[in-house]
């Protein structure tokens, strides 16, 4: 295609180019642009193209791949994974192997096979030459060592995991179950299914995937471009709002503040804040018309202002209020003075008086500016009277004080608050230059011809009533059990039509009030279909470390859903004990003896108080282990997984998430081979179980 495509339109530069030439012009440029397209995605899709064979009972062998390919006559040389002809290489076990005698799974560098593996699962019909190698794929695979990014499980998909791949769009689609048994990787499988089955729907509306962190959105970013698809937009949940608000979405707020801002109560402090007047003092208008005196009182243009906002948003509708008060002036006037009303209209906006007025009651509002106004005491003492307690007012004060005006450092829960003022408000407003000049300045200077067409094209205004947020035809949102009633509302306004994947666990949840985080799921469901899949076991965890981790949450949390874990290494969990002066020391000879021990990563994982000081400890002691040991915070790991963790002061990580217990069992579930527990201090241990001592 690339070569038919430069042979369309062929010029030597010595002619102009006629009206006609266009359309060669055009062509060519599509060709181009559909070659280089396909011949990327044969590019990315060539490592490990084929990673499946299917040897059937009528004697047929199927290939398949992350992609499907023909050869010149159009028959199929490999079967694109989520095609239906590749079903049976999932879902097929020996009770019902679906005509499969032999499933073999290729792994592949480059051009060479480098590993076989192969289930058996029809020995009635398999020939008596027929070749097993292996121990199995799903075995196999877990035991290698693990890096910085997530691989995708296409080659290692099991039954159930597939039955929750492939479910039918419509609804909701819940996917449920404990650490390690490939939720997440499933759910992105999920949507790399949806792209290919329904393509037109979702390449045009778009796919949302949300994830906790930046850390975690690195660690899958690459999976579903291994499957093929690139049109799916990812984005941590502190930066779902970036499309009406600029967010780093990074910065966590301590437990107290996160869990006040989180919750639906805030909905009220919001909208009594967007009410409350920029200037302090009691406020009134008062104009002067032929001598007579007009006044408009605070509790008039509270009434005034509630008609409007009843129907329009405040930063679409000053226009309403402008109105609004001239009709309150003129019924005031009450004929006193013969005049009409346009030119009544025209004396009363012509006073200063009614332009500073206006300036004060109804300014244009930006989001960030209107929160930063709960940096305030009073001012939260007012707008959360009846809403918040007074503790809970002081905390969400404190979170606000000293934040840069400039540039200030939103959290992670701002996030939703933000997102949730240009919803009451509208976008602000732009300014927009009335009478621009047709010529530019004396001795200005420009890098580019600019023409009096190019000064007199009208500038693109804002619709203020359009919805600014962006919107998508499916919405994954994964690690959904920490999401807050007030981020669903957030998520609410990207899938308002679409339909969703949801994952999570209640038992790895950081949100302290199951009610209200259930309410605000039931909201977001409505009446849609919901379906629900359990991962029943898990793939990651040794059964060693998992045994210590169901004994850990149990206690505090009886109702939590614990998979099965089918792997056993024999190395029980090792819990130490340091003193806090020793704790660098004993951090660099565990990180040295497991980087010895393990041929994958290492996770640091610490409270949030501890991250930075453990990091800058460790930092000496890595030399070479640099590339392979990560310091993440216990709800930065979440749905990342090392090959051997140390969890350092367990107590701590309690005590300092909303979550407790249970965000602590988040991070004794990391690990594929070793865990190591580190209890800072001779009087620290309470979160171990009675059995350890």
């Amino acid at each position: 295609m690339a070569r038919e495509g430069r042979t369309l339109y062929q010029s030597d530069r010595t002619s102009f180019v006629r009206e006609e030439d266009g359309t060669g012009l055009y062509e060519r440029d599509v060709f181009a642009f559909q070659a280089a397209r396909r011949l990327a995605t044969l590019d990315a899709e060539h490592e490990g193209l084929v990673f499946g064979r299917l040897d059937r009972t009528d004697d047929e062998v199927r290939y398949i791949g992350r992609i499907g390919v023909r050869d010149e006559d159009y028959e199929p040389l490999v079967i694109d994974w989520r095609a239906r002809a590749a079903e049976p290489f999932y879902r097929a076990t020996p009770a019902d192997p679906m005509g499969v005698v032999r499933r073999r799974v290729l792994r592949s560098r480059g051009t060479t096979v480098i590993g076989i593996e192969d289930d058996l699962l029809d020995g009635e019909h398999a020939d008596e030459d027929l070749v097993v190698v292996g121990e199995g794929a799903l075995m196999a695979a877990l035991s290698r060592a693990r890096g910085p990014r997530m691989r995708d499980i296409v080659a290692t998909i099991q039954g159930e995991q597939d039955e929750a791949i492939r479910a039918p769009y419509q609804g909701v689609t819940i996917i449920s179950g404990g650490p390690g048994t490939g939720k997440t990787v499933v759910a992105l499988h999920r949507a790399a299914f949806l792209l290919y089955s329904h393509r037109k729907r979702f390449e045009r509306g778009g796919v949302l995937v949300v994830g906790p962190s930046r850390v975690f959105m690195s660690y899958i970013e690459r999976v579903l471009p291994s499957l093929g698809e690139e049109s799916v937009t990812l984005r941590s949940i502190g930066t779902v709002a970036s499309d009406v608000v600029d967010l780093p979405g990074e910065r966590v707020d301590p437990a107290p503040a996160g869990v006040v801002k989180g919750s639906l109560r805030m909905l009220r402090v919001l909208r009594r804040l967007v009410d409350e007047p920029l200037v302090s003092g009691p406020l009134e208008l008062r104009v002067t018309v032929k001598g007579e005196v007009l006044t408009l009182r605070a509790p008039q243009l509270a009434r005034i202002r509630a008609d409007v906002l009843r129907h329009h948003k405040i930063n679409s509708s000053r226009g309403h209020a402008e109105k609004g008060l001239l009709d309150a002036l003129w019924s005031r006037l009450d004929g006193r003075v013969d005049l009409e009303r346009a030119a009544f209209d025209d004396l009363v906006t012509d006073q200063a008086s009614w332009t500073m007025f206006l300036h004060a009651w109804w300014p244009p509002l930006d989001a960030r500016t209107v929160l930063r106004r709960l940096a305030d005491p009073a001012l939260v003492a007012r707008v959360a009277e009846g809403v918040l307690d007074a503790e809970e007012q002081a905390v969400l004060a404190a979170s606000y004080a000293g934040l840069d005006p400039v540039r200030p450092q939103w959290t992670v829960a701002d996030a939703a608050l933000l997102d949730e003022l240009v919803a009451i408000i509208g976008p602000t407003p732009t300014e927009v230059e009335e009478d621009p000049t047709l010529f530019l300045a004396d001795g200005s200077q420009v890098a580019e011809l600019v023409t009096t067409a190019d000064r007199l094209r009208p500038v693109q205004e804002v619709d203020p009533h359009a919805d600014p947020h962006q919107r998508y035809a499916h919405v994954l949102v994964d690690e959904a059990q920490d999401i807050t009633p007030m981020q669903w509302r957030m998520l609410r306004r990207r899938g308002s039509q679409a339909s969703w994947t949801i994952v999570g666990d209640p038992a790895q949840s950081s949100w302290p009030d199951p009610e209200e985080y259930d309410r605000a799921l039931s909201d977001l469901v409505g009446r849609a279909p919901v379906r629900r899949y359990r991962m029943s076991t898990n793939y990651r965890s040794p059964a060693e470390v998992f045994e210590l981790a169901t004994a850990v949450v149990a206690r505090e949390y009886p109702a939590a859903d614990l998979p099965t874990a089918v792997r056993s290494t024999g190395i029980e969990p090792e819990l130490r004990r340091v003193a806090p002066e020793g704790l660098a020391e004993e951090l660099a000879t565990l990180v040295r003896r497991l980087g010895e021990q393990v041929e994958g990563s290492i996770g640091i994982i610490c409270p949030p108080s501890r991250r930075d000081a453990v990091e800058g400890l460790l930092q000496p002691a890595l030399d070479g282990l640099a590339p392979r040991v990560v310091v993440v915070s216990a709800l930065e790991a979440k749905g990342l997984e090392y090959d051997a963790v140390v969890v350092v002061a367990p107590d701590d990580i309690v005590a300092e998430h909303s979550g407790g217990t249970r965000v602590l069992y988040v991070a004794l579930t990391r690990p594929t081979q070793r865990l190591v527990t580190l209890d800072v201090g001779a009087d620290a241990g309470r979160w171990r179980p009675d059995r350890s001592g």
